[in-house]
């Protein structure tokens, strides 16, 4: 995106909001339920603050980079190929995977109103990434 000024997406439609989560509060909610003393077994459903658009995504990079990004929808019939040249060698699970989240029929269980809800913001995830992309370059 430095160079091209493209956010390449596999979620679509580019308007519609998933449900996306910073890896801080993924470890930070493993430790803090590590530490409860609940007895028995739970799923605890964690996204982060909000919800994001992957043309919400595109404008956040815009903003950290400091140059004009936009979001662009990956054509389905391209993943595979995409995926393979990538070296994966099974892509068909993560292509269902995505169909899922694209065609809504993966979610959490509860809906929105009954997740957890992260606090890292999208945007301070994309400045640490910048910044450490930075000092190692």
């Amino acid at each position: 995106m430095r160079n091209t000024g493209v956010f390449s997406s596999f979620l679509q439609p580019l308007d519609r909001h998933f449900p996306m989560v910073a890896t801080e509060d993924v470890g930070r909610v493993a430790a803090e339920l590590l530490q409860d003393d609940q007895k028995g077994g739970r799923v605890v459903e964690l996204e982060g603050p909000r919800r994001i658009a992957p043309v919400e995504v595109a404008r956040a990079f815009s903003e950290v980079l400091g140059r004009a990004v936009r979001a662009d929808a990956v054509p389905r019939d391209k993943w595979e190929a995409l995926f393979t040249s990538q070296k994966m060698k099974h892509p068909k699970p993560r292509i269902e995977m995505l169909d899922g989240f694209n065609e809504g029929w993966i979610d959490f269980e509860g809906g929105e109103g009954h997740t957890v809800k992260g606090r890292i913001e999208l945007k301070t995830v994309l400045e640490t990434l910048a910044a450490n992309a930075e000092v190692a370059a």
